[in-house]
This record gives C-alpha cells, structure tokens and sequence, in this order.
C-alpha cells in the first residue's frame, strides 16, 4: 500500500510537471532570458535564492526528469564556479541519492525476486566491484545519469557507497557544466559544451578506474612476494600436489596442452575416492542390496530366503574392485599421458618451489611457475574421552581392518547422520549387523528436504537401522569387558553397547604438512581462494575438498579444469569457477539426487518457486522392477518452465538426474524435455512425465474451452 502511494504521488508530480509545461523553464533559451530575474533575486536574498536553487536541483533529479544538465549551468552563471560547484555537486548526489532509494523501495524486491538467478552474477560482481562500475559509469557523461540512479537501485550496492562514489564520481563531469555556466552568454547549444575531445578525454577517465584496479593488482602482487626470491627459470610450468581427482584432472590438463608437470602423490594414486570412498562404499551397497533382494524375494515371485555368504568374500571383492580401476588412475597411466609422477611427499619452500621427500627419504626440489594443492580430505574424528581404549575405524579404515573378517560386525554403531553415514548404515544392516545410528541433529540428511530425508529414514528403519536423532555422544567407556558409548538425550545420559564404532561425521580437509603455515595462506577450515581459485599467491592455486565449498569427487574434477587453465593461460584469460549446476548424489536405497536449489533453500532465500511432481509408482519400469517408493520434483520459476532445482528420489536417481543438469546449464525448460522421445519402457521416462505434470498444469484452459467447442461444432 504505501509502495503504491509513493509511487503514485511520483506519477502525478511528473505528470504535472509536463501538463503545466514546466519542462519548458528547462531550456538553454529559457535560462538565458531569465538570467537578468535570477541575478536580481540573487542580488537581493543570496542565501534564500542558493537555497531554492538546491532545493529545485535536488527535486528535479530525484524525480529523474529533464533538466540537471540546464540546472548546472544556471548553478555557474548564478553563483560562479566555486560556489556553483559547492551546490550542484552536493544537490547531485543528494537527488541521485534519492531516486537510487526510490528505486529500491519500489522495484529492487520484485526484480531481484523475478530474476535473481540471471542477476546472481550481476549481484556477485556488484558486491565485489561496485564501487568500481559505479566510479567507471559517473566518469562518463555519455551514460544518462538518471538512468544510473535508477538501475542501480535494482542491485545490492550499498547506499552509502552509491552516495560517495557519486559524489566523486560525477565531480569531472559537474566541474565542466558549472565552469560553461559561467560562461554562458557563448553557449549556442548543450552538444557544444561536450566536444568530441571533451568526450574522449571523460571516456579515458572511465577507463582510469580499471586501469587503477589493474595497477592496484600489481602491487597488491609485488607486496605478497615481497619476501620471497623468484627463479629466474623454473623446472616445471605446473605441480600439482595430491593425486585424487582435483590432482589427476590438473596434471592431465598440464599434459595435453604440453606443458611440463610433476604431480606429486604420498599415498595411494587415485585419492580418496578410489581407495577409500567412492568406489568401495559403492561396491558394498551393491552386495548389501544383491542381500536385501534375496531377503524380499517374493516381491518379484520368487522364494524368499536368508544370504549366505562370507563377509571376508564381500570385503574381497571391494578389493578387488578397486583394483580393476586402479589402471585408469595409475602412475603408468599418467607417465603415458605425459604427467612426471613422483611418489613423495610435498612441502612447499616458497611460492615456486617444491621440496619432495620419497619412501626412501631421498630429498628433490623442484621449482614451477605456478603449484595446484589438491590434497584432499580425510575423516574427522571428534575428540570423544575414552575413543583410544574401545578403538573406532572410519569410513577410510574400515576397507583394511573390516577386510580380516570372516562376519560382518554384531553390534555396529555408526555415529553421524550425513550421507556417508546412511549409507554405510543402510549397508551393514541390510548385511546382516545390528546397526544403530547416532545422530546430534533433529533428523539425518539435514541438507535435504525433510520428505526426502523422512523417505530414507523410513527405508533405512525397514532395513533394521535404529536411528537415534538429537542423541549427542559424550564419550566411550569398557563395562565388564563390554565396549559402550554414552550419549546424551534430554539431559539424561544413556549407554548403548557396541562391538565395532565407525565414526562418520565429516571429513576435514588435509592442510598440514604442505608448507601453507610457513608461506602465510589462510586455512580457515578450507584453503582460502577466490574466485579463480588463487590462494594469497597468485600463482598457488587449491582445488577439491582442501578448497571447498563442495566435497565432491566431480567438483574436484570440475575446478581442475580452471585451476590448470588459470594456472598455465592466466596470464592471456582467466575463467571463474562456476558453481551454479553442481549435482550431487546419496547412495542410499531409495537414491537420493539434486542440483539447484531445494524448497527449502528457496524459502530460506525468498525465491518464489513452483514445485511439480511426477511419483514413482505410476511409472511403468518402475512397476516392472517392483521400486515405486519416490518422485521426481522440479522447482520452477512460477509461471514459466525454467528449471530452478530437482530432487529426484528413488532407484537410479543418480541416473535420471544428468537430463535436468544439462538442461539447467545451457537453459533448456521443461518443455524441451517433454518434447524429447524416451524410450518405452525406461527410467528416464520420469524426466518426461514430470515434464508433462508441469505441461498439464499450464495447460491453456481457455483455448481448450475453445476447442472444445469447434469439435463440437464440426460433429453437428
């Protein structure tokens, strides 16, 4: 209501001023014959008629409407340049404050709302560089100041920092109005006051804050390595440190655009992935459902019965797993390709140098143009009293010391409710162990949807999982030779025996041991970059879950490509990172599978979002293979087709979601979807009748209606 009061009075004093004809006072012409009456009134009451003046100045560019460009002459034919400049420059930048506030009062919510996924660039850029744009726009009188106000009121620039840099900003430009003011019985015309050289020089003052961005960068540079000795050569253009997938991707970028690289591995080729995470946890959860089908076999008309199998058969085969994929992550793989692999660990000397320190203890140092830290993440263990004497493994160690048994664990505890710890949960229990899983939250899964986590707890809890949700564990104790762990409920505390604990509550980033303390680059939780994914020197880079914001094996992979690139061709072109499709996966049964936003971070966020749904169960190929539990879910813009987020839950989720990622990169709808063939009978068949759900529910009813009655009409 008051949105629509202040924009109505607006609409009537701009009305007014052209229905009276005022806009006509505004002219060259019309400052020039009433030069005489406003000296007069000068002569006569300065203070009042200075006063007018800036109050007349302020009102006008305010309401954006013509005539600033008049008022500043007048401002220096009246009161000469000094004081003309003192009142226009002020009244400036106070009426373009105004239209600025104005504009966001009235326009920013809903423009932000509509289109804040096209402008989150724009909004980054603005929060990054604003006072910069904005210094380059005032610096330039060939942009319509009014339309500055009134656009940059649509972004999130701070008010204060539009003020100031106004006020700074348009000085250039008022200075020469005010001093052509003073001079004004020789102006013929507006145009004559910007000559083209005028105009040159102001575009050249334009470009001057960027070129002092440049400059400021430079010895921002030369201030960083300040303390260090470059090379005058370097043995190497790139070494990367840590060979998971951030790693191997970084090296074989190197590779195949003949650049000389080291990457450098002290463990196991492949990472973390390979050898401890992904593949493994992979393998497992296709023994334990193969498991869970035997167990449930009449739902497909055969005879149930109980798996008989040797746990340290299943644990063989993880191992052997990992080892058919070892070759594509191999040292001879990457020697072939042309990577230089060292196995060794890596400490940074200084900005450009590598000190490596193989198994034997033997001593190399290389240096390199620029270093890529992708060292990984592993496991956190919390510091529970008592953890030492009962003994623990994580999601990394139980791979080895799971792998000496002959049956699965008795009695498993595993403590933490994220993804790693509902699918190792889910698995063990379908296996055969009594698993209780402990979680401090309110419920698993907290970065999901609370349906979708309820979905997977309700699975889990069928499979024989005994989630414990808000218990916070305290410490583990030995009673009479039995292993337990306290937790605390409702401020009571409670034991719950267990034969084996694994400790799934995150991981941490590796940030120890590589130098980063003694070069001074933050490790605030994560290495610290910014957008090209340089650290505190420009030539150091961090990818992977060392880096964040993501953990993902294919987020590793993914900032590879600009680490390298930035790494070996920054100098020519730099790419920002781009996070706004980024999918990610949870094992569990039924699957779990996202890009984009969620509902509930599009509440949290203030995004207006339309949810369509496509469930499972009416899905041929999943009547077929007897899996109707989950949905389909997309978010969209309201109104229109643009895919904003998907949640698809349910077999082969993980599967199903890629169609929605390449929509959503390259901006394909939903009808574009539904106007794809799927073959009959397939999963990805959900994809188009989620589509046709959304189709369905934007169906043109009055066309409809029309046609209705044309075919009736044709029937008579």
């Amino acid at each position: 209501m008051k949105k629509g009061l202040l924009f109505s009075i607006i609409l009537v004093l701009a009305a007014l001023f052209f229905i009276f004809d005022l806009h006509h006072f505004f002219t060259l012409e019309s400052l020039k014959g009433s030069l005489a009456q406003f000296e007069a009134w000068r002569n006569e009451s300065p203070l009042l008629t200075a006063g007018a003046f800036f109050g007349v100045y302020v009102v006008v560019t305010a309401l954006s409407l013509p005539g600033a460009a008049i008022l500043t002459l007048a401002g220096g034919a009246l009161f000469g340049l000094a004081t003309g400049l003192l009142l226009v420059s002020f009244a400036s930048s106070i009426g373009a404050l105004l239209a600025f506030l104005v504009s966001r009062y009235l326009l920013q919510d809903m423009v932000q709302k509509r289109f804040g996924s096209r402008l989150s660039t724009l909004n980054d850029g603005i929060e990054r560089d604003g006072a910069f744009y904005l210094f380059t726009l005032r610096l330039v009188p060939i942009f319509p100041f009014f339309l500055v106000n009134l656009l940059m009121g649509l972004t999130r620039i701070k008010a204060t920092q539009f003020y100031w840099v106004s006020q700074i900003g348009m000085l250039a430009g008022t200075v020469v109005y005010v001093n052509a003011g003073t001079q004004l019985a020789n102006i013929d015309s507006l145009s004559g006051i910007l000559s083209p050289a005028l105009l040159f020089s102001f575009a050249l003052l334009g470009v001057f804050p960027l070129i002092g961005k440049k400059i400021a960068t430079f010895f921002q540079k030369r201030r960083v390595y300040a303390n260090w000795n470059k090379p005058s050569s370097f043995d190497r253009n790139l070494i990367v440190i840590g060979a998971g997938a951030g790693g191997l991707v970084s090296s074989y970028i190197a590779a195949a655009v003949k650049a000389k690289v080291t990457l450098v591995e002290a463990h196991k080729m492949g990472g973390d992935c390979l050898n401890f995470g992904c593949v493994p946890s992979k393998a497992l959860i296709k023994s334990a459902k193969l498991a869970h089908t035997i167990q449930h076999a009449e739902k497909y008309g055969l005879e149930s019965s109980t798996p008989q199998f040797s746990f340290r058969a299943v644990m063989k085969r993880i191992h052997d797993v990992i080892r058919a994929i070892e070759p594509h992550d191999s040292v001879e793989r990457y020697t072939d390709l042309g990577v230089d692999v060292k196995q060794g660990y890596a400490k940074m000397l200084d900005p450009w140098t590598v000190e490596i320190t193989n198994n034997e203890g033997n001593v190399e140092r290389l240096t390199a143009r620029s270093i890529v830290i992708a060292t990984g993440a592993r496991p956190f263990v919390p510091p529970l009293p008592g953890l030492d004497t009962t003994g623990y493994v994580t999601s990394d160690t139980l791979w080895d010391e799971f792998a000496k048994r002959d049956e699965v664990p008795k009695r498993l505890i595993v403590l933490g409710g994220g993804p790693i710890g509902c699918e190792l949960s889910q698995s063990f229990a379908r296996l055969g162990s009594q698993v209780i899983q402990v979680e401090r939250g309110e419920r698993i899964l907290p970065r999901e949807d609370h349906e979708v986590a309820s979905l997977v707890a309700h699975s889990m809890t069928n499979d024989g999982v005994q989630i414990l949700t808000q218990h916070n564990a305290i410490r583990c104790e030995v009673v009479n030779d039995e292993k337990h762990l306290i937790v605390e409920h409702n401020g009571i505390e409670l034991p719950i025996a267990f034969d084996e604990l694994l400790i799934a509550v995150g991981r941490q980033p590796r940030l120890t041991g590589y130098g980063l303390e003694e070069l001074g680059i933050d490790t605030n939780r994560t290495v610290t970059t910014n957008e090209y994914l340089e650290t505190l020197y420009p030539n150091i880079y961090a990818v992977g879950d060392v880096a964040g914001p993501y953990q993902f094996t294919h987020t590793a992979a993914h900032q590879a490509w600009y680490a390298a690139v930035n790494a070996l061709f920054g100098q020519f072109k730099r790419f920002k990172a781009d996070y706004r499709v980024i999918p990610w996966t949870t094992f569990t049964d039924p699957e779990i599978a996202r890009v984009g936003l969620s509902e509930a971070e599009a509440a949290e966020q203030g995004i207006e979002v339309e949810v369509t749904r496509y469930q499972l169960d009416d899905l041929d190929r999943a009547i077929t293979e007897s899996e109707t539990d989950g949905f389909v879910k997309v978010l969209t813009e309201p109104g229109k087709d643009k895919i904003l987020g998907v949640c698809i839950a349910g077999s082969h989720a993980g599967d199903l979601l890629p169609e929605f990622v390449l929509a959503m990169k390259h901006g394909l709808g939903l009808n574009k979807i539904l106007g794809t063939i799927h073959a009959y009978p397939t999963w990805a068949e959900a994809n188009k009748y989620a589509a046709g759900e959304w189709k369905r529910a934007h169906a043109p009813q009055t066309i409809l209606n029309w046609l209705e009655k044309y075919h009736a009409w044709r029937r008579s």
